[in-house]
This record gives C-alpha cells, sequence and structure tokens, in this order.
C-alpha cells in the first residue's frame, strides 16, 4: 500500500508540473491565441500534450481521493492540483470559445462552416475539448459555453437575413403596411433557411459534438433551436394579424401559409412531432388559413356591398367585373394553397360562407364561389338599365370579359372546368342574341315604309353602345347583320323605292357600329415577367363599397 501511494504521489507531482508548466504557456487570461489553432503546427501536438496533462492530472486526483486514510497529508497537493485542474478547464473553455467562434452559417445552404480554416478540423477540435471537459467534471460550463455561443450563431444568421430581430414582431402593429410587407418578404427566406437546413445542421452538429451522450446533444438542441423557431413563427402570425382582411392582402397571407406548410415536415422530421414547437407551428398554420379564409369572406361581402352611382357607360364593362377578375386570376396562382386551407375546414362550415356544405365544391373551391357571386351581382347591376337591349349589351359585355379572363388563365381555366366554359360561352350567346332582338325589335317586327325609320333610329340609338373588345364586337354586328339585313331585304323587295336605304346601306350601317373601346378588356393578359403576383396587385383599382 505504502509503495502504491508513493506511485500516486509521484504522478500527481508529474502531473502538477506538467501542467503547470503549460498553463505558463497558455493560461486562460493570457490573449485569444489559440491553443488548437495558432500554433505552427496547427495546434495537433501543443494541443494533444495540454489534453493528456489535464486528463493525467484528473485521473491523479481520483486516485489520490481515493486513498481516505492519508487524505490529510496530502492535502496541500491536491488543493494545488485542484487548482491547476481549474485553471486548465478554464483554458479548454477558452479554446471552446474560439473554436465556436470560427464557425458560421452558410446563408445559402444552412451549413455550418468554418471561417477561414477547415470545417472538419475545427468541429473535430470542439470534439475532443468538449470530451475533455465532460470527463473532468466541467460538463455544466462545457455545456453552457456550447449553447451560449451556438444560440448567438443562430440568431446572427436569422437576423442577417429578416434585417431585423424577430422580437420586433410585438411592435409590427405600430407600422405601416408597407414597412410590414418588406419584413413579411425576408421573413420567407429566414424561415425556409432555419427550419430546412440550419436547425437540421445544428442537430447534427450537437450529436457529432456530445456523440457520447445522446440525451445531452437533444436536450441542447432543444434549447439552442426552440426560441429561434419560436420567434419566426411569431413573426409570421404577426405579419398576418397586421394584415387584417384586406383583399388586396390576402396574397401575402397565403404566401405565409404556404412557406410554413412546405417547412412543416422538415421541422418535425428535426425537432420531432411533440415538441411546442410542432404544436405551434400546427396552430400558426391553422390561424392563417382562418385568415385567409375571413378575409375571402369579406372580399365577397365587398362584392356583393360594391355599387356605383351610375351604370357603366353603354353597357361597357363595369369597374367591379374587371377588378374581381384580374384578382381572381391572381389567386388562382394559389391553388395548391387554397386546396390546402379549404381541406382543413371540412367536416366544419369556412368561416364566412353561409350555409355551403364543407363537401360541396363552392366550400372547397373559393374561386368558383366568388365568380357565381360575381355573376349574380352583374345581373342586378344590369337592373339600372332602362333599356332591355343595354340590359342585355351589358350582361354579354360583362360575362364576355370574365369568360375571356378565365380562359386566358390556365390556372382559373382548369379550376372551374370544361362544362362551365361551355356553360359561359352559351350565356354571352344569349345576352348577345337577347341584345339584338330587342334592340332590332321594331325592324324585324314592323314593316312598310316605317322600316327605313326603324333602322335610322335603332342606329342612333346604338352609336354610343361599346362592344368590351373586337371580338365581342364581331359578335354583335354578326348577330344583328344575321337577323336584320335578311328582314329588311325582304321588306326592301316589296316596298322598295328610290329614296330608302338598299340593305346593303343597311349592312354597312350595323358595321360601323359596336367600335368599343379599344383593348377594353385584356382577357388573357397576366402581370409581366419579373412582376410579383402581390406587386401586380398594386395595379387593381379599389373596389367602392359606398
Amino acid at each position: 500500500m505504502a509503495r502504491a501511494a508513493v506511485g500516486t504521489d509521484v504522478a500527481l507531482e508529474e502531473s502538477v508540473a506538467v501542467v503547470a508548466a503549460l498553463l505558463d504557456k497558455w493560461h486562460p487570461d493570457n490573449g485569444s491565441l489559440s491553443l488548437f489553432l495558432g500554433c505552427p503546427d496547427g495546434g495537433g501536438a501543443e494541443a494533444g500534450r495540454f489534453l493528456c496533462a489535464a486528463a493525467d492530472l484528473h485521473r491523479a486526483m481520483l486516485l489520490l481521493a481515493t486513498d481516505v486514510a492519508d487524505l490529510q497529508g496530502r492535502g496541500e497537493w491536491l488543493v494545488r492540483a485542484h487548482e491547476l485542474l481549474e485553471a486548465a478547464m478554464r483554458r479548454l473553455q477558452l479554446e471552446l470559445e474560439l473554436l465556436l467562434s470560427e464557425l458560421r452559417y452558410n446563408a445559402v445552404d444552412g451549413a455550418i462552416a468554418g471561417h477561414g480554416v477547415q470545417d472538419a478540423a475545427v468541429v473535430g477540435h470542439i470534439r475532443v475539448v468538449a470530451k475533455a471537459m465532460m470527463a473532468a467534471g466541467y460538463g455544466m460550463e462545457c455545456v453552457s459555453t456550447f449553447k451560449s455561443h451556438r444560440r448567438a450563431e443562430l440568431a446572427g444568421a436569422v437576423h442577417r437575413l429578416l434585417g431585423f430581430s424577430p422580437s420586433q414582431h410585438s411592435r409590427f402593429h405600430k407600422l405601416t403596411w408597407d414597412q410590414v410587407d418588406g419584413k413579411v418578404q425576408s421573413w420567407h427566406a429566414a424561415a425556409g433557411f432555419a427550419f430546412t437546413s440550419a436547425f437540421s445542421n445544428e442537430r447534427l452538429f450537437c450529436h457529432s459534438v456530445f456523440a457520447a451522450d445522446a440525451a445531452v446533444a437533444d436536450k441542447l438542441f432543444a434549447d439552442i433551436a426552440s426560441d429561434h423557431a419560436a420567434e419566426l413563427l411569431a413573426v409570421a402570425e404577426a405579419a398576418v394579424a397586421r394584415a387584417g382582411r384586406a383583399p388586396e392582402r390576402l396574397f401575402h397571407v397565403l404566401d405565409v401559409h404556404g412557406t410554413l406548410a412546405e417547412i412543416l415536415p422538415a421541422t418535425v422530421s428535426v425537432i420531432g412531432d411533440n415538441s411546442e414547437v410542432i404544436t405551434r407551428a400546427t396552430d400558426a398554420i391553422r390561424n392563417v388559413g382562418e385568415a385567409a379564409r375571413g378575409t375571402l369572406a369579406s372580399f365577397e361581402e365587398t362584392i356583393l356591398k360594391a355599387t356605383s352611382k351610375a351604370a357603366a357607360p353603354g353597357g361597357a364593362v363595369h369597374p367591379l367585373t374587371r377588378y374581381v377578375m384580374n384578382y381572381l386570376v391572381l389567386l388562382a396562382d394559389y391553388e395548391d394553397t387554397l386546396a390546402r386551407i379549404y381541406q382543413q375546414c371540412r367536416g366544419a362550415n369556412a368561416s364566412g360562407y353561409g350555409s355551403a356544405s364543407p363537401d360541396s365544391p363552392s366550400a372547397l373551391n373559393p374561386i368558383d364561389r366568388l365568380v357565381s357571386v360575381l355573376l349574380r351581382k352583374l345581373n342586378a347591376m344590369a337592373g339600372r338599365y332602362q333599356s332591355p337591349a343595354l340590359r342585355s349589351l351589358f350582361m354579354a359585355n360583362n360575362t364576355h370579359y370574365v369568360g375571356k379572363k378565365v380562359r386566358g388563365s390556365s390556372k382559373l381555366d382548369g379550376m372551374l372546368g370544361e362544362d362551365w366554359t361551355r356553360a359561359q360561352r352559351a350565356e354571352v350567346r344569349r345576352h348577345v342574341d337577347a341584345c339584338v332582338h330587342s334592340a332590332w325589335q321594331d325592324v324585324l317586327a314592323g314593316g312598310g315604309e316605317g322600316a327605313e325609320a326603324s333602322v335610322r333610329e335603332a342606329v342612333a340609338t346604338q352609336q354610343r353602345w361599346v362592344a368590351a373588345d373586337d371580338e365581342m364586337g364581331d359578335a354583335l354586328r354578326a348577330a344583328a347583320a344575321g337577323a336584320v339585313v335578311p328582314a329588311y331585304r325582304a321588306l326592301y323587295r316589296l316596298h322598295g323605292a328610290a329614296a330608302w336605304l338598299t340593305p346593303g346601306d343597311v349592312n354597312a350601317m350595323i358595321g360601323r357600329l359596336y367600335a368599343g373601346p379599344r383593348n377594353a378588356a385584356s382577357g388573357g393578359s397576366r402581370p409581366p415577367a419579373g412582376v410579383r403576383r402581390r406587386d401586380a396587385m398594386a395595379c387593381l383599382s379599389p373596389l367602392s363599397t359606398k
């Protein structure tokens, strides 16, 4: 026993001497030069000696401490050894800080990359330092240092992409919408970066460094990522709340929903499906979906309440028709997002959509419903015209515009379907025929010498009437010529006189009608390349509900 005790004393003395010599050079209070990165040999040999010396010292202390019978005579050595071990661990803690400071997130793919050094080498150094500190009983200091540095780095990476601190979401209600909009745009990039790449890489990093204890690695990752995830979700929720139910802001809400739905699977994979983050993300998706449905319900109400002091002159396309259809063309680009949102409310009535069954097409396809609401509103607006012919012309122009916008958008056309398109074409034709019959009824039903006067009167009346576009003008003129010219020709042959208009004259007069405003309906037009859907909304005239 005495011989073993002597051996332990010698080992402790030697370890104390070696560690003391190394600390003279690498004391934790001496500058910020790294033991691992600042040596000419890359830190391999010197760092190895330091780690071995610290481990030998700790081992010798443990051996000495087990010999309770002779502790009193070795107390001074143990105190000195403990002081040196603590200094060595503070040095390793400093090394951990310096090494962690070398790592940065790659803003493109979220990878954790070295700053001017080899990534694998830095990670390897961090791993051995963490292992040494944990083995020496300084796990709390190691974990605390690692966590604070990684939290700060992740926060900095998110901040750089956002352009603001996520905690500022609490002030969104004090900002203008344009200011919030700019922050929302950067949020999409930051959320995608964090949830789909950075968190995953951070988890792998934690498990690489603390490979010996998966529970410690999991806890560390949760502590590093959870608060950042919660703040990013809070930014989205605050932005949606600030958007309110303004129809022109719906596209921002749908974009947020799309991003949340995209990142959720990756978040579940990395964080786990039982975490508070996943619960909050799921709640956020549901709340954003409810906000979108509420906005669409508000938009429907806006259509129903839209008024104007006078009917559209000459039966032209109403501004309401243009606004709603341009809106729906943009909205159709969100077909998949809308399908997800309305699937969420399947089995429960969609907010703001009356008594529609959640299983009915109108409950799951808001665009179909909004088109139907618009057409009913237009039918009601047509009643402002006293002339039956002008009422039919108004409906012909507006239903034609609606159909042309639908056909000009492949997504909108696909959502409404071929049956709707065929029925809509038939409806336009019915309105055209009704307009022609009513406008020329005196000629078609009359006879004798009054036919010429009826033609002149009908032409004079229709001089100020307009067609939605050249296609509609051609359809109106063809229908009028097809109905009027043969009837007039028969009367001309029966009552022909030199003073009468010839059938050719009547045909020419009809051919000059319905010139209409050029390019009145750009049926298939889309926002120019490079213009975002949200920006295109700024070009739409707002609806008047007064």
